[in-house]
């Protein structure tokens, strides 16, 4: 999103009807004759235009569904066994969304996929675009549910219309055949839109016939979804247990009883 030019900027007189006119500031454009030379005019369409762009992300957040989470200046990076910092960095610049390209997360479970795909999305609504979070057991459940072909294609419509899809915790359960032809079509019409996904798994994908047994979709599904796509695989245990062994530790240490001076 562009910011706002600040008020203290000169604008030319075309530039500042051009900003009028693109906030609808309708009343102003009536007395246009009268009111152009206004020196207050510049700072109200200043003022309006950061109120609608804060207003906007407000209701970007919401709708994103991200809830909270750890910021990327205090992830851990010593502690994962395998992880390409640089990559990280380069993605979080979400030149990827240019092309289309999807980001794919690999990794066992705590060690930072969520955490990191939650940052993604966040940094995607504070630069303007628009971005749907959502676990893919919601997302597929969600979609199954619709009971008509008109329901069906609008709640689509909440996963493929957005510029980001983030999709979290993809192998952590078995889904049947149905849940794979939901995910393809979910997966195929961003495809052909040239809109990216960032996905966090926990499978490597020859083993995502374990997360759809039953699917004759997944191999297609698996080439659909990596062919526009950066992979990054992290390795390591998980950060919820280390910070739970660090608690308990902190634990014992403070219940143990103390000497008594001599």
């Amino acid at each position: 999103m562009t910011p706002p030019t600040p008020p203290t900027a000169e604008l030319t007189p075309d530039e500042l009807h051009h900003r009028v006119r693109a906030l609808g500031l309708y009343g102003v454009l009536a007395r246009w004759d009268e009111l152009r030379d206004a020196p207050w005019l510049p700072l109200l369409a200043a003022i309006e235009e950061a109120e609608r762009q804060r207003r906007s992300l407000e209701r970007r957040l919401r709708d994103a569904r991200i809830g909270a989470f750890k910021p990327l200046a205090d992830f851990d990076w010593s502690w994962p066994r395998s992880i390409d910092r640089q990559v990280i960095e380069e993605l979080a610049t979400l030149a990827f969304l240019k092309d289309g390209t999807n980001v794919i997360l690999v990794g066992p479970n705590g060690v930072g996929k969520t955490m990191l795909l939650k940052n993604f999305a966040h940094l995607a609504l504070i630069r303007g675009h628009s971005v749907r979070f959502m676990p893919a057991s919601d997302m597929l459940a969600d979609l199954a549910k619709q009971s008509t072909s008109d329901a069906f294609a609008r709640r689509l419509r909440r996963f493929t219309g957005p510029a980001l899809l983030c999709i979290d915790e993809v192998g952590y359960l078995s889904y049947d055949s149905r849940y794979a032809d939901l995910l393809f079509r979910v997966v195929s019409d961003r495809y052909d839109a040239g809109r990216s996904i960032i996905l966090s798994t926990n499978k490597a994908f020859s083993d995502w016939t374990e997360v759809f047994p039953h699917a004759t979709c997944t191999v297609t599904l698996v080439d659909r979804l990596v062919h526009r796509s950066e992979i990054l695989e992290i390795d390591g245990d998980s950060f919820r247990l280390k910070e739970a062994k660090e608690r308990q530790a902190h634990r014992s240490a403070s219940r143990r009883p103390k000497r008594s001076s001599q």
